[in-house]
């Protein structure tokens, strides 16, 4: 209530300094004698405003967005492709002022959900997961970090900073990694309807077998994101690894496809995640139905939906790389990292 006086002070004393303005700056001596009755009568009731609303109004600090002007014939990047045919952004390193994007990201207050499925043996990522992530992951902003597990008793406790929580939700594991894989869009999509609709604004679904190097912030989020797998992202399109059986909902013909997406690291706002992950869902269960499975499970259908469903920005191998292919000259930044392991000895405990 005190501010609103206050605002309402500083309200009265603008209103006087414009009525003062108007009655002196309002043309010849002759227009200034045609003045109404009412704006003369305006001016002399003028109040003299106290001392402290003029040194608070004085010391009110606007907003400043001081940064380097964008120069419309200098391109940041001219050694890659920054957007595409359907106006979406493809986000590298160089391509946009993480000061701008965290101080209107801050205004609208939202909160992030990052998921991740944690089932066996996978538990033991989780530890190296979250603490990269407290460190890398949308830093200065409020984050839940929802782990699907079968193994609740053996998530780590990890120091997390102020507004970011640790949300277990228990599920069932299954014998095979392929139906573990499958299934994680059938968890994501009940999920965000029954749940993350209410707490977060967007999604961030990836893997658990990964680390967080480098700042990984809001510079990803849009209505639908995807990733480009690290392998891929310079072949042509009959290298793609799409589903290539008519048979399989998943099937993406020889002559279609823009990029191929990596199943690691996608996301959006609740609404379209919901509407990926049913519809990826749906078509697995119609494969199953059939004696079908996608030549790369999940992903395979995931790319299926974004060559008719397109993202709305997409992420560069930064977002999603494996040291095992090197470095290129391109790939200013490796950000999310696969970490090595025995997917053996991983997947079939």
């Amino acid at each position: 209530m005190i501010f609103s006086v206050k605002f309402l002070c500083y309200l009265d004393v603008l209103h006087d300094i414009w009525i003062y303005c108007r009655y002196v700056f309002s043309g010849t001596s002759s227009k200034v004698s045609d003045t109404t009755s009412s704006n003369t009568q305006d001016f002399h009731n003028i109040k003299q405003p106290s001392n402290h609303i003029l040194e608070d109004l004085l010391q009110i600090e606007l907003p400043r967005m001081i940064y380097t002007k964008p120069q419309i014939l200098k391109p940041p990047r001219c050694d890659v492709l920054m957007m595409t045919p359907w106006f979406a952004p493809i986000v590298w390193e160089g391509t946009y002022n993480s000061e701008i994007l965290n101080e209107q990201f801050q205004q609208r207050n939202d909160t992030v959900g990052l998921t991740v499925f944690a089932i066996k043996k996978y538990v033991v990522f989780l530890k190296t997961f979250l603490e990269t992530a407290e460190t890398y992951f949308m830093v200065g902003h409020r984050v839940n970090y929802y782990i699907f597990t079968d193994r609740p008793e053996e998530v780590p406790k990890v120091a997390l900073k102020e507004g970011r929580n640790v949300v277990v939700l228990q599920v069932q594991n299954y014998p095979r990694w392929q139906e573990i894989s499958m299934r994680r869009m059938e968890m994501l999509s009940y999920f965000s309807q029954q749940r993350f609709i209410n707490e977060v604004s967007y999604l961030v679904c990836v893997d658990v077998d990964m680390k967080f190097n480098d700042q990984v912030g809001v510079e990803i989020l849009s209505d639908l994101f995807g990733t480009l797998h690290p392998g891929f992202y310079t072949a042509e399109r009959r290298s793609f690894t799409y589903e290539r059986r008519p048979a399989s909902q998943a099937y993406v013909p020889s002559d279609e496809g823009d990029f191929y997406y990596m199943g690691s690291i996608f996301g959006g706002t609740v609404k379209e995640v919901y509407k990926l992950t049913k519809k990826c869902h749906e078509a697995i269960m119609v494969d199953k139905a059939n004696g079908i499975e996608a030549i790369w499970q999940e992903e395979s259908h995931l790319n299926k939906y974004f060559l008719y469903h397109k993202p709305t920005k997409i992420l560069s191998p930064e977002y999603m790389w494996d040291d095992n292919l090197g470095r290129p000259e391109i790939l200013k930044k490796r950000r999310f990292l696969a970490v090595p392991k025995n997917h053996a000895a991983i997947r079939n405990k």
